[in-house]
């Protein structure tokens, strides 16, 4: 197996997303990447099959956020300060798709563990929720409003939010571990009465939380984007090469 890590800093959604969808389309046998990267401007991402109509696209473009679809499923997030992820493998990696969840998940609670101890803290979520439900839901537009099994929180609070595809030759998963509390900021662009984007706030706030808000401090983005890693290594019993592609 060869396992290789991208480590990039600041780009546009599109590159972003992009780039996800080119490693999918274009992983080899026998090839595992973990590429970690950030977002500018920031980003609000659309699940493959949302509807755009949900966002308010000219207030996004005036404030400087691009919109973008995902390749993955879900729903909206808006990519601000996180650090985000991004697993690709072949599909003769091994473990079927919702194992390989599980094991990336774990992987994540081990990079955070090695950034540090507090977050021995983390779970992960035990229960599917019903999502034909949830989008029902004046939140259901949002990826963070709920909790999806194997996802990882923090006192009962989701801090990672993930996705997965499986293509034909490929599996690809992403997601968000947030870093400070911007991301709530995405109830301001959803096409709702005014009346209700309190309320999606509130829910936003008690059902998300941040490392910042975890450590009361900046969090150190070299040791951060390391700490990962490491816990990737851990998880999977594996050394990355390094890579720019």
């Amino acid at each position: 197996m060869k396992w290789i890590y991208i480590k990039h800093a600041e780009n546009s959604g599109r590159f972003n997303m992009e780039f996800d969808l080119n490693l999918a389309k274009n992983v080899r046998a026998g090839e595992f990447y973990l590429r970690l990267y950030r977002w500018h401007p920031f980003a609000i991402s659309l699940g493959a099959n949302q509807n755009e109509a949900e966002i308010d696209l000219q207030k996004a473009r005036r404030d400087g956020i691009d919109v973008v679809k995902r390749p993955t499923g879900g729903r909206a997030i808006l990519h601000a300060e996180e650090l985000t992820y991004s697993v690709v493998t072949s599909v003769d990696f091994g473990p079927p798709p919702r194992e390989l969840y599980n094991l990336i998940s774990n992987a994540l609670v081990k990079g955070l563990i090695f950034f540090n101890p507090v977050f021995k803290a983390l779970e992960l979520e035990a229960i599917q929720p019903d999502f034909r439900e949830e989008l029902k839901k004046p939140a259901g537009s949002i990826c963070f409003s709920s909790t999806a099994r194997h996802e990882v929180k923090f006192a009962g609070r989701k801090i990672i939010g993930s996705a997965q595809r499986k293509m034909s030759d490929a599996i690809l998963q992403h997601g968000s571990i947030l870093i400070g509390p911007f991301h709530r900021k995405l109830v301001e662009y959803l096409k709702v009465p005014e009346s209700e984007k309190e309320a999606l706030k509130k829910e936003m706030a008690q059902k998300t939380i941040e490392i910042n808000s975890i450590l009361d401090m900046p969090a150190e983005l070299p040791e951060l984007y390391n700490s990962i890693k490491k816990g990737f290594e851990e998880e999977f019993n594996c050394s990355f090469v390094n890579s720019e592609l």
